[in-house]
């Protein structure tokens, strides 16, 4: 039996971004809380419509486990994520398709001396990508910057 290439690497989870997609975006900040506080915050997904303003709802049952699927609106794209990986308290990675982009999103955990660096990496590709790759990195960019401003003024808050 011979397997197909294309299909095993669409059937195998995605642990990272795609170092190849027409855009990449790698953002990170520090957070003066406790990486429990950080890392339940974010992993909240269906609470994220509480705390982060560019997200007008989420859909999930649970569990935070490889192979959930979420569903979510946020800047006017309905978008389900498949959970790919989850590592406690260090690491989780979701991804899919929406409106022709195909999105990895991997964050990292760390905390050191009390405070805790929250990196973000996504990657896009598709036809939409490819066609405005400029305007499309700007918007993926201005979202992350907006998505770890609110996680880090919420997980200080609290």
């Amino acid at each position: 039996m011979t397997l197909d290439p294309q299909a095993t690497a669409k059937a195998a989870p995605k642990t990272d971004v795609d170092r190849n997609a027409p855009v990449v975006v790698s953002l990170s900040t520090t957070i003066d809380a406790p990486l429990d506080t950080v890392w339940a915050l974010h992993t909240d997904i269906g609470s994220w419509a509480l705390w982060n303003t560019d997200v007008e709802r989420v859909a999930f049952d649970g569990p935070l486990a490889p192979g959930a699927t979420f569903q979510w609106l946020t800047h006017g794209l309905e978008i389900t994520s498949t959970v790919h990986q989850v590592v406690p308290g260090e690491r989780i990675v979701w991804g899919g398709p929406a409106h022709g982009i195909d999105g990895v999103h991997v964050w990292t955990f760390e905390e050191e001396g009390g405070v805790v660096t929250v990196r973000t990496e996504e990657s896009w590709s598709g036809a939409p990508v490819e066609a405005e790759p400029v305007a499309l990195e700007q918007a993926l960019r201005q979202s992350l910057e907006s998505w770890l401003h609110l996680l880090r003024t919420e997980a200080e808050r609290r």
